[in-house]
């Protein structure tokens, strides 16, 4: 009798003990986090490791327009300072009008014109070609919609050219810069060290192919066509293309609990974060990203010794800052530099109506 009392019992502490490894299965690999951001367990191929992170809170970012979607509508126009200009915006129905030509080009400036009625984001990384050298993006920014020429602050990311291939600029097969290149532009603000960067990366890169590619890629100064560089793309796919696959899945999966970034690791060692404000924006950056840290695994490619999730959410929670500084367009954007113990951060916040939110997070150690 005693025997048929406890059965019951015991098939309800199963089923309930299924339940909780079931409901914990769905949180695997995150620890306690101080910060609204959570760390998931990683997507690791090769020496390069991802975590994704998910946060209970999302933002509308759909008023907005990125670099990529500006270019290819042909809204967002980009070019050479003090040469042939992008066209202007019709004013009180005067007809557009055109800069003159002039011989002003130079290596940190460019002017763009966003036509669109978006606001357009800008992200530090972002690879323009075209004019007289390559360039990259310096700093996050957001530029208003249909807004007037505006001084873009750039890095030359090509150290052997200075003559025009065209007057405009593109945005080279939706290239973002490796987090080492990233890095020197937007924490060391220092054309010299962008380019000793890039010619590293060069370097290393073309030491890990074969004879003929090899002196193809030493021929060429251009950090964005030594990454289209046959043999370089199929290493970076190698890498990249599982991970953008895997990683995919993990956003899909984790869709409603809005999966917003990464905290990335090359040889087991975090080195770079980045946040968006919601799940879509993440989406949409997220193929050239991927690329850019596989080409940064490439690049710095040694023993890998497994990456830790504890270690990515200390680095991500960690925002105790020793020194900040503000700039900040009123009415459109605030960009704020964070240093801290071994890090640095940067933050863009759009103040446009109805934001007042955090687009972007950028977080490297140093």
């Amino acid at each position: 009798m005693r025997s048929k009392l406890l059965l019951p019992i015991l098939v309800s502490a199963v089923i309930t003990g299924l339940a909780v490894l079931i409901a914990g299965a769905a949180t695997a690999g995150e620890i306690p986090s101080t910060s609204h951001y959570k760390v998931l367990a990683p997507i690791g191929h090769g020496n390069l490791t991802v975590f994704p992170v998910v946060t209970a809170t999302s933002h509308d970012t759909q008023g907005f327009l990125t670099l990529d979607e500006g270019v290819r509508s042909g809204e967002v126009i980009v070019s050479e300072s003090g040469t042939v200009a992008p066209l202007l915006r019709p004013r009180h129905g005067f007809r557009p009008t055109r800069y003159q030509p002039g011989d002003g080009a130079e290596v940190n400036r460019l002017v763009l014109v966003n036509n669109s009625k978006r606001p357009l984001i800008l992200l530090a990384g972002e690879i323009v070609t075209g004019g007289k050298q390559d360039r990259v993006i310096a700093k996050d920014r957001i530029v208003p919609a249909e807004s007037d020429p505006i001084d873009l602050s750039v890095f030359c990311v090509e150290p052997g050219r200075w003559t025009a291939t065209k007057a405009n600029f593109g945005s080279y097969d939706s290239a973002m810069a490796q987090p080492g290149v990233r890095a020197r532009a937007m924490a060391d603000k220092n054309q010299e060290m962008v380019w000793s960067e890039v010619r590293k990366a060069q370097g290393s890169v073309a030491a890990q192919l074969s004879p003929p590619m090899a002196s193809a890629v030493g021929s060429t100064s251009s950090y964005a066509r030594v990454m289209q560089n046959d043999e370089v793309k199929q290493k970076v796919d190698a890498l990249a293309g599982p991970m953008q696959h895997d990683y995919q899945s993990v956003i899909k999966q984790l869709h409603d609990r809005n999966a917003v970034g990464v905290v990335v690791a090359v040889n087991g060692e975090v080195i770079w974060a980045d946040i968006f404000a919601n799940t879509i924006l993440l989406e949409k950056y997220w193929p050239k990203l991927v690329r850019s840290y596989a080409a940064e695994a490439i690049v710095n490619h040694s023993k890998n010794n497994g990456a830790d999730v504890k270690a990515a959410q200390r680095f991500l929670d960690s925002m105790e800052s020793r020194r900040e500084i503000v700039e900040s367009e009123p009415g459109l954007y605030r960009h704020t530099e964070i240093t801290g113990d071994g890090f640095k951060a940067f933050e863009l916040t759009s103040l446009l109506p109805k934001t007042g939110f955090d687009l972007h997070l950028a977080k490297m150690a140093e």
